[in-house]
């Protein structure tokens, strides 16, 4: 196998790994980004971590999404917005530990789509007990190792590398 090979596969181990613990939720779940729907209620039943992601589903051209602050979110305006997509299929990392708010700038704020979701900061691993156990191995998710085997083994062995 050529270095070139090994890097690629060495650097998909690595991202699947890093991108195992993170969650993508999905707006609204199989209903998706659209009118009449209660977001709060739907938020409300989720847990936000740094590096998860917000997925918002709905049809192109009809519908958007606007990240703004908490005065656009209560009043459904878009001055002052810091983010906007507009793909149908949008994909927004959560990357700090505060609140967001979400709207859809076409009308369709005023009709429920709004939607506002806390990220917590990730949970701090349990480093008193590491402390007072120095020898302790560290400690690895058994499911996040069985995916990552099994992905780069997929790669691996179905690219004909071997």
């Amino acid at each position: 196998m050529s270095s070139s090979a090994h890097y690629l596969l060495l650097l998909a181990a690595c991202l699947l790994v890093a991108a195992v613990g993170a969650t993508d939720h999905i707006v609204g779940a199989n209903r998706g980004w659209n009118p009449g729907m209660n977001y709060t209620l739907w938020s409300n039943n989720q847990t936000f971590y740094v590096g998860d992601l917000i997925s918002f589903r709905y049809q192109k051209m009809q519908h958007n999404v606007f990240e703004v602050n908490q005065t656009g979110y209560d009043n459904c305006t878009t001055e002052g917005a810091v983010g906007n997509w507009s793909s149908g299929k949008d994909f927004i990392p959560l990357d700090k530990a505060q609140r967001y708010y979400f709207i859809c700038g076409n009308g369709g704020c005023y009709n429920g789509m709004k939607v506002s979701v806390v990220v917590h900061p990730l949970p701090s691993p349990p480093s008193a007990a590491v402390a007072a156990n120095k020898s302790a191995a560290p400690v690895v998710a058994p499911t996040a190792v069985k995916v990552a085997v099994a992905v780069v083994s997929s790669i691996w062995f179905g690219s004909g590398w071997i």
